[in-house]
């Protein structure tokens, strides 16, 4: 394995492809056998995967906070893990970073015909995204993935599972499996709790979590309905719920205590408090 000019891991200046080109640089020194970081030279895909998903979600996270001025930093983590995984891959002698780049760069100026194309750019949000997964089906079929397409598949179990499960709800909904409008939806969701309320009467733990995922999954599709992402809307309650606790946690200081040397009562005046005042 040929080794990275110094000049280039420490050269701290240059554009864009000069940083990227040290970024790499920087991962084949790492993954170096004689020279290397120990802990990094121990990974391998499973193992590093998880951090990719970490990473990804503390973008987002950046995002949801508004946090700009970490968001390069965030994004810096999220490449790394690209180029981690490439690395890994080239030792192996599966495909290098090249490949990688050039896959995207091809997926993406066939994906697009309405601007690489002679297709008219007349279209609809909407009617794009059916666009892109009917590209995505027929890119499916020419690689002999399956011998039947199924509409299902392609979304990924990997995906958390809110996302999946609006994933794949749309996808449904393209060949006309859905409720025509929120009425229903709301029924299903009165019928799923009802359910849910006899299972933890009735039943045990294993049919239990099978009916709280029916009515998790009956109001992912509530927030599909409204033009609702799941997983955003979630987020910003996760959100909202640590800011009214901080409120908690910051009015009981004022009085001398902690929430473990409070009460119910007293916590909940403080979070309506929070409300009132519009802490979201």
């Amino acid at each position: 394995m040929a080794k990275p000019d110094d000049a280039l891991i420490f050269d701290a200046g240059g554009d864009a492809p000069h940083q990227f080109e040290r970024l790499i640089a920087i991962m084949a020194c790492l993954r170096d056998p004689e020279t290397g970081c120990p802990w990094d030279l121990e990974q391998d895909f499973a193992s590093i995967a998880p951090y990719t998903i970490e990473e990804a979600h503390e973008v987002a996270d950046a995002i949801a906070r508004e946090a700009w001025s970490e968001l390069p930093g965030e994004l810096g983590d999220l490449a790394l893990q690209v180029v981690y995984h490439a690395q890994m891959a080239s030792e192996d002698g599966r495909f290098d970073i090249g490949d990688v780049l050039r896959a995207i760069n091809a997926k993406m100026v066939a994906r697009h015909p309405h601007v690489f194309g002679s297709e008219s750019r007349e279209k609809s949000a909407a009617q794009q995204t059916e666009d892109w997964e009917r590209i995505k089906a027929a890119e499916r079929a020419a690689a002999g993935k399956a011998e039947r397409v199924g509409v299902l598949d392609g979304v990924a179990l990997g995906l958390p599972a809110l996302t999946r499960a609006i994933k794949l709800q749309n996808r449904a909904a393209r060949v006309g499996f859905d409720w025509p409008s929120t009425d229903e939806v709301l029924e299903k969701i009165v019928e799923e709790a009802r359910e849910l309320e006899e299972a933890r009467d009735d039943l045990g733990p294993v049919e239990l979590a099978e009916e709280y995922g029916d009515l998790l999954f009956v109001m992912v599709n509530l927030g599909r309905h409204l033009g609702l992402d799941p997983e955003a809307a979630l987020r910003a309650a996760n959100l909202k719920f640590t800011r009214r606790f901080e409120h908690i946690e910051a009015g009981l200081a004022a009085r001398g205590k902690s929430p473990k040397e409070s009460d119910l009562a007293e916590m909940d005046a403080l979070w309506n408090e929070a409300k009132a005042q519009g802490v979201k």
